[in-house]
């Protein structure tokens, strides 16, 4: 997959080149290339300031607006001074969240509170859900059609929580709510292509599941090129994985979560949809959905993205018999993370 990043430095290249490669290879001429608002929610953040430059850097931007409820200004006078396509406006208070999200084409949503030490799922949802709930309520109210990519955790209880805000409002479709999940297929693919020694840029690893511990399965029996390791390193692989969170929270001793990672990897989503959005065929991401390919409600798994949001539902495919268990073992707790998002959205 071509990363955001090496995209649109060709992009910035390509000023004094011949020709605009970057829009020539989605299949577009420069006058041709749709405008598109992307709107970041929490853009004052620790996920949505480098989200915020990232979507600055992306051509296929053409407004970016940035909402938190303090700090955004500051944050979208820095990045206005790059010199790349879009336009961006910054808006700070609830008095401003309409006007933040009026026109977006695609809201993504890194706002709420990053996981520190200690602090368990449970605490994390106590203060995200309040928040996603009231963001989710101003999406209904002034930008219903816009695609919507949650990466405020705990995603397995948040994407239902936005699921029944938008059904209460009436303007509820499943193909354009999306959990953001790709932090997880990063990683596999990171840690895999480590292990099997091959270049990482070629690899190819789905997960699927939920977006927290054992409820995210790296399904390594699918990966491309296959290595055929050893099954104690695939389940070194998997806990790694699922414990990758974990590992940087750790690592960054109390002052930080997976902020730039995760930026990244919802940037890397976030250039996916609007790929879909404009057309562009065969653009295949993991992520968190409503979903009937098992008997949860919501599930992450691949998806084929198009002009309204998901096109289709890919099967999980032959899973070996480590990830047949492992399906099994994480359907209890995903079940039980939905519906606690489901039943806080509808007693507050």
């Amino acid at each position: 997959m071509r990363t955001v990043l090496l995209r649109s430095l060709r992009s910035a290249a390509a000023r004094s080149a011949p020709s605009n490669s970057h829009l020539l290879r989605r299949g577009f001429s420069s006058e041709s290339v749709p405008e598109r608002k992307v709107a970041v929610l929490g853009a004052a953040g620790g996920i949505g300031q480098p989200l915020a430059l990232l979507m600055k850097i992306n051509p296929l931007v053409s407004k970016l607006s940035l909402y938190d409820i303090a700090g955004t200004p500051g944050v979208a006078a820095d990045v206005s001074h790059i010199n790349t396509r879009s336009e961006v406006a910054g808006y700070a208070g609830e008095d401003q969240l309409g006007q933040a999200l009026e026109g977006a084409d695609l809201v993504i949503i890194p706002a709420g509170v990053p996981r520190k030490p200690g602090m368990t799922r449970d605490d994390l949802f106590n203060i995200n859900a309040g928040i996603v709930k009231s963001l989710c309520t101003a999406i209904a109210k002034y930008c219903p059609n816009a695609i919507v990519n949650m990466i405020s955790n705990p995603v397995n209880s948040t994407v239902p929580i936005a699921a029944e805000v938008f059904k209460k409002a009436g303007t509820y479709d499943e193909r354009k709510l999306f959990g953001v999940t790709t932090l997880d297929v990063v990683r596999a693919k990171t840690f895999y292509a480590g292990k099997a020694n091959v270049p990482v840029a070629g690899v190819d690893v789905p997960v699927v599941g939920g977006h927290a511990g054992i409820t995210i399965l790296p399904l390594f029996s699918q990966a491309s090129p296959q290595a055929n390791l050893p099954e104690d390193v695939i389940k070194a692989l998997t806990k790694r994985t699922q414990d990758g969170g974990t590992e940087v929270v750790e690592a960054k001793a109390g002052k930080g979560s997976a902020t730039l990672s995760m930026a990244y990897a919802g940037a890397v989503f976030a250039d996916a949809c609007l790929e879909g959005l404009n057309g562009v065929p065969n653009i295949v991401q993991c992520s968190f959905v409503q979903s009937s390919v098992t008997e949860l409600p919501f599930f992450a798994s691949k998806v084929i993205l198009g002009k309204n949001g998901v096109e289709k539902i890919l099967d999980l495919g032959p899973l070996s018999d480590y990830e047949q268990e492992g399906l099994e073992k994480l359907k209890p707790e995903l079940k039980a993370s939905i519906e606690k998002g489901i039943k806080f959205a509808n007693e507050n």
